[in-house]
């Protein structure tokens, strides 16, 4: 069943890559509303599952937040490295590529954590999987239209972005798969949902909405990033 219902988040995936490929013309939107995606799925889906999954304190902190942390600074330190290197080789101004890859690779990773996620809640009852099921579906959308956003953002090819767009819609099909075979110990999945959500905020509050805002400071661009936090509330809101 878990499989099944992973089809519906394979083909959510395909649909926010075809948005984001679409409007082009468009781009200081679709930044906008990328990074708005990005944040609601941060700060109201990603941490406080994280931390009620491995929330265990460390020195007075919780884990999952001390990994958050480590994400964000992860995140950070690798594009730091990745330009060093383009500057050392002549590209200096440039976006790196390789940045956007693993970002988008990132986002596969998630996409599979979330096919896990699916097929461990099937596992426990069928109302909790459907609960599951609302939310992986829904906010897929998000992860196709990001993934895409974030491959191409830094001078990929369209062909990696598809490439990469692929990968994360099959990724939730094959995490509900491997849970037929395993089952993940939740306070693994918070901690890698809290590293994960540092090293996306980074992404969106560092680079995606600087440059939507960069060239296109407009009201229509606050207001897309406002409408993508509402649409993960939304989401958030339904699944519960």
């Amino acid at each position: 069943m878990a499989v099944f219902v992973a089809l519906g988040a394979f083909l959510m995936t395909l649909a926010g890559g075809w948005v984001a490929q679409r409007v082009t013309d468009r781009r200081h939107l679709v930044l906008g509303l990328a990074g708005g995606l990005m944040l609601g799925v941060v700060g109201l889906d990603l941490l406080p599952e994280a931390i009620e999954a491995a929330g265990t304190p460390v020195f007075g902190v919780p884990a999952a937040l001390l990994l958050f942390v480590g994400g964000f600074l992860a995140a950070h330190l690798v594009e730091g490295l990745l330009a060093v290197r383009q500057v050392a080789h002549g590209a200096s101004g440039e976006r790196v590529p390789q940045v956007g890859l693993t970002a988008a690779a990132a986002m596969v990773g998630h996409s599979f954590m979330d096919g896990i996620a699916l097929g461990a809640a099937f596992q426990v009852s069928g109302s909790m999987g459907v609960a599951v099921a609302l939310a992986v579906i829904s906010h897929d959308f998000a992860d196709g239209f990001n993934t895409y956003t974030l491959t191409s953002l830094y001078g990929n090819a369209r062909r990696k972005a598809l490439l990469m767009l692929f990968a994360a819609a099959a990724a939730p099909v094959v995490g509900a798969a491997t849970t037929l075979l395993f089952t993940l110990p939740e306070e693994l999945l918070g901690g890698y949902l809290g590293f994960f959500g540092g090293a996306l905020l980074y992404l969106a509050a560092a680079e995606i909405l600087p440059e939507a805002h960069h060239t296109h400071p407009t009201r229509s661009t606050l207001l897309c990033t406002i409408g993508g936090v509402g649409f993960i509330w939304l989401v958030v809101g339904i699944a519960e």
